[in-house]
């Protein structure tokens, strides 16, 4: 069967840059500013992510620091002219912030960033302490296995598992990830699962079956056995 999926904690940042509550709004500028990120994770205590402050949440401020909104846009953008006003994380943060589980697999945290339109998600433990950040970009690290490692993976997982007397007569080719199986089964219903279970393997963009009826093959000159 094919490998275990890579999870959050093989691919996220452990190192990660986050402020406290109680961080002023110039302090929290100064700091994406100097590690060049654009959102951290905001603490409380020893560790708990209680929110998220990102860009974002900065922008309001400057956007009326010159005007003030009317009525109407008061009522329709409650919240950013809320945190025009903000001082502190607390006040600027999104809360409840979004976060994935060190445990949860790349497919699950691409789904939540894909759902909740995020870029990066605090890791956390099961009672809310920080344990790393993962972004798309590191979601993304799989695709760079290389080819052999890819196909080493297919034969030994896939092919191996799936037609067992027949492996030695099915060929893959993984080139920029696509991969390709050509040969001869005995059972062509199991093409669709194996499309599926090498899909599955990570670092895989494609997948291109040729896989044909092993009763089809051409018969030798008449006579031939």
């Amino acid at each position: 069967m094919p490998e275990t999926p890579h999870i959050v904690s093989d691919v996220m940042t452990h190192t990660v840059v986050a402020v406290g509550r109680d961080a002023l709004f110039k302090e929290i500028v100064r700091t994406m500013e100097q590690w060049k990120v654009s959102a951290m994770p905001v603490l409380e205590g020893e560790g708990r992510v209680i929110g998220v402050v990102s860009e974002a949440d900065l922008l309001p401020k400057e956007e009326f620091r010159d005007s003030d909104p009317s009525l109407f846009e008061q009522r329709r953008r409650l919240s950013d002219v809320a945190k025009a006003g903000a001082v502190t994380a607390e006040e600027l943060m999104s809360t409840p912030a979004i976060t994935v589980h060190p445990d949860a697999t790349l497919a699950q945290a691409a789904r939540i960033m894909a759902v909740r339109r995020v870029k990066r998600l605090p890791v956390i433990d099961d009672i809310g302490m920080l344990q790393g950040i993962v972004s798309r970009a590191d979601l993304l690290k799989v695709f760079l296995r290389s080819d052999e490692e890819i196909e080493e993976e297919v034969r030994r997982t896939v092919v191996s598992y799936l037609f067992p007397a027949f492996s030695h007569a099915i060929h893959v080719n993984a080139y920029e990830g696509v991969v390709t199986l050509r040969g001869h089964i005995q059972d062509t219903s199991l093409i669709s699962v194996a499309v599926r279970l090498v899909r599955a393997v990570e670092g895989v963009v494609d997948v291109q079956p040729h896989l044909t009826d092993e009763s089809t093959t051409p018969a030798g000159p008449r006579g031939e056995r």
